[in-house]
Order: structure tokens, then sequence, then C-alpha cells
């Protein structure tokens, strides 16, 4: 069987793009979330339509069902109490069900929310692909990752409005037309990196800030710079999703016409 590693550069990139849309247009995809919901707004459990009691309590999640309310933990009906930690694994698999839609427990800097994911969501009816410029090899850049000698943690505003923490873990270091640009950047847990940003195309021919994941860096700190694979942030499938805006810094002066531009829908 072939794989990536084994095709042209173009076909690979176009490969991944064509992943990338069934990714993104699954039924629990970022095109199914219709809701975010915080439980510290709801503090006597009941979240506008969604089945069910959520109560937040410490380190965990409180649902409390009846058999009218047709939710189903673990694949059983819940008739009673249960008692939820934050998701890990895919949408898909989350625990709490209701008929076709899953109820994702999520935790962030302390607060609990619920997100709601309706494969029957407008936005993912609406959708049609994901508008990306062709493969330029022009936009494969040499880098260097400069890791910081501690997480610098900055505070940014978030899609929704709400400023939160971002650990900076290091600058990713690259060269266009001969001037060196630096994006700060967060390491994933598996080695790879993660930096959001702007450029010259910003809300103007593509979205207002894109997403760049590069590989984990080599020993002695060179990565690939892929700009073809500037991603869309969940945000610009579905507005409740809460990514942060590019950290100070992350404002790239010139134009990045590569990678996923915008969503085209009907």
């Amino acid at each position: 069987m072939s794989t990536d590693t084994d095709l042209d550069p173009a076909r690979n990139w176009k490969n991944w793009h064509e992943r990338r849309i069934a990714a993104v247009s699954a039924p629990h995809g970022p095109l199914s979330l219709t809701g975010t919901h915080w439980l510290s707004d709801y503090p006597e459990g009941r979240i506008p339509a969604v089945p069910g009691v959520w109560r937040e309590r410490g380190d965990d999640v409180t649902l409390t069902a009846t058999p009218e309310d047709g939710l189903t933990v673990d694949g059983r009906p819940l008739t009673g109490a249960a008692v939820l930690t934050a998701d890990r694994g895919p949408i898909g698999e989350s625990r709490v069900a209701h008929g076709g839609r899953r109820l994702v427990v999520m935790r962030r800097e302390g607060l609990w929310a619920v997100r709601d994911f309706d494969p029957e969501s407008p936005a993912r009816r609406a959708f049609v692909t994901v508008e990306a410029t062709p493969y330029d090899d022009r936009w494969v850049l040499p880098g260097h990752f400069r890791p910081y000698g501690e997480s610098r943690a900055v505070r940014v505003e978030n899609a929704d409005g709400r400023e939160r923490g971002l650990a900076l873990a290091g600058e990713l270091a690259f060269s266009v037309g001969g001037s060196e640009h630096t994006l700060q950047s967060v390491v994933e847990p598996d080695g790879s990196l993660w930096a959001v940003f702007a450029d010259g195309t910003s809300g103007l021919s593509s979205y207002r800030f894109r997403f760049l994941r590069p590989s984990p860096p080599a020993a002695d700190g060179t990565v690939s710079v892929d700009l073809n694979r500037a991603l869309l942030p969940p945000c610009a499938f579905a507005e409740h999703f809460i990514c942060p805006f590019p950290p100070p810094g992350n404002t790239l002066s010139f134009e990045v016409p590569a990678g996923e531009r915008n969503i085209v829908v009907r």
C-alpha cells in the first residue's frame, strides 16, 4: 500500500487536502458543533436544548437524566446519575449521546463545559468544500526551532471574546525573501509544533488567522516549515469553538498565499 512518503509532494499535499475535507465534514467533525455551554453559566444545571441536568463538582461533572431525556452513557440508556470526566478521545466516541448527537465534556482553566455536536447542524448542511491554494514548493521552507529556557504563558483573546492562557515553548524561525521571521509556538505532547499566525492575507483573501502544525524538530532543532499546510482553525467551521488568536509577534508582515484559505458554503 502506498503511503504519503511514496508520493511526490504535490500528490502528497492533494491527498492531505482531501483527507482534511473529509475530516471537517464528517458527522461529528467541527462543522457539527452547535454549542459550547459553560456550566458556570447554568448554576441550576439546565442547558437550553441539551437534555439532562449537568452540574460541575470540582474534578468532575454529574449528569442526571430521566428516561424521557433519551440520553445514553457508554451506549446504555441513562436513568439517574453518572459521574463524568473530560472526554479525551474522538468526538464520535464521546461517552454521552442523544440520538446522533454527541455531548462532549471539556475543561479549560478549571471551568467545565458541554459541547453539542449534531450531524444535522446548519453549518454541516451548508458546507461545500475548503478553499485552498494548490501546492507550491516555494512555500516549503527550512526552519529552526529555538526552545525557550522555560515555558512562557501569555494571555490572548479567544474567538469567543474571552482571554485565556497560551503556553509558548519556543520560536519557529524561517526566512522569506532574505529576511528572518519567527512564530512563537506550542510544543504538543507528541513533540510536534503548533503556531497560531496571521499574515497579509488574513481577513482579506483568507480567514482572519490560521494554524501551522510542523512535525517534531530534529535533534539539532531543524524543521520543515510547509506553509502549503496552513490550516483553518476550528472556529472557521463553527463559531462555538474557542480558538486562540495569534499571540503578540505572530502576525507576519508579508502575504502567505498558500494553504487553506476559507470555507465554501452553499
